[in-house]
């Protein structure tokens, strides 16, 4: 059997969408299973077996080897059994049934019931939809295909080639290697209302050298170098460290978020790294709603200021305040960084 799975295009939701792959790849144990997804999201499941090849889409891009008509034909020639579609997009079901995949299985939304032979209905409740854990609505979809339930656990790995050029990166940087270190991820490819101030985490960042004793170090990827070398320049302390002059990737990122104790972050991808590798995090929230990236399974310390117009899901404050991020204070932040690194205390930090 072959099976096409349609990724999603976000580093955070791919994420999420761990325990529906691991679901796929446990019933359908023999089958051979084709990971579909963006070329910057290579790496990130490195280390895993739920994809046996991974096929990279970028329908916008420059590169003819990577558009849509060079996926069509390579999956006219594979003749997929199933495909398997975690987005919502209308474009998504089109590739599959362009692509000649069978049975085409996602949910009935953007207008593309017609396209799919199994179209499953998205949750609702009292005829609005359910915007409840994506972990769970990616797990749906297993579950449609045939798949057992499966525990909503998020699940990254860490590879030894990675450790590696975490081992040059550290040794370059002279960060610590006790543990002693707390990851600050400030970006968000969403929009601006998910972000925090650049002195405010500049704050963060000082108190918890001065006051906590670790060093800290901001994670970034390639679009955000120059947001991670203000933090440091705000801290105004050495023992701040970012990745912003490193070879910055996934496979870099995951194995740095991996030696830290714990991370404090704005909602974005990172922070389900972060949670995928078994760490504690502390989420920002402001624009979006806890509800979404939800999951029992990780260990979340929620922040997020309460007003009438939380949520608004808007990429930029439509009122022109952005209160909901500002008004979120570096002290209260502090407060459960100071928490939880006495919680998650460990012999070298004794």
């Amino acid at each position: 059997m072959k099976i096409a799975v349609f990724l999603p295009n976000w580093l955070g939701d791919l994420v999420m969408a761990t325990p529906a792959l691991r679901a796929v790849r446990k019933h359908f144990a023999t089958a051979r299973i084709v990971g579909i997804l963006r070329p910057k999201l290579a790496g990130l499941l490195a280390g895993t077996a739920w994809i046996d090849e991974a096929w990279y889409c970028d329908p916008h891009g420059n590169d003819r080897d990577l558009g849509r008509w060079a996926l069509l034909r390579r999956m006219r020639r594979e003749r997929f059994d199933l495909a398997l579609l975690l987005p919502n997009s209308l474009h998504t079901a089109l590739l599959a049934w362009a692509g000649g995949a069978r049975a085409r299985v996602g949910y009935a939304r953007d207008g593309r019931r017609l396209l799919l032979t199994q179209a499953v209905l998205p949750p609702r409740v009292k005829g609005q939809l359910d915007l409840g854990p994506m972990v769970d609505y990616y797990l749906g979809l297993a579950e449609a295909a045939g798949c057992p339930a499966e525990s909503q656990r998020l699940e990254l790995h860490v590879t030894a080639a990675e450790e590696r050029l975490a081992d040059e990166t550290f040794q370059r940087l002279g960060l610590r290697t006790d543990r002693r270190l707390v990851a600050l991820n400030a970006g968000s490819a969403y929009g601006e209302s998910k972000s925090w101030p650049v002195t405010a985490f500049g704050e963060l960042a000082r108190r918890i050298v001065d006051q906590l004793d670790h060093d800290v170090l901001v994670i970034c990827g390639p679009a955000e170098r120059s947001l991670a070398r203000a933090i440091v320049r705000s801290s105004q302390r050495q023992r701040v460290f970012s990745l912003a002059d490193q070879p910055v990737g996934l496979g870099l990122s995951k194995a740095a978020i991996a030696r830290c104790r714990f991370m404090v972050t704005t909602d974005s991808g990172p922070r389900h790294v972060a949670a995928a590798l078994g760490k504690p995090v502390i989420t920002l929230f402001g624009p979006t709603p806890p509800i979404i990236t939800a999951n029992p399974t990780v260990q979340a310390v929620d922040l997020q200021v309460k007003l009438d117009c939380v949520p608004c899901r808007q990429r930029t404050c439509p009122l022109g305040h952005h209160r909901c991020m500002r008004e979120l204070s570096v002290d209260t932040v502090f407060a459960e960084v100071a928490n939880l690194a006495q919680r998650e205390r460990t012999p070298a930090a004794a």
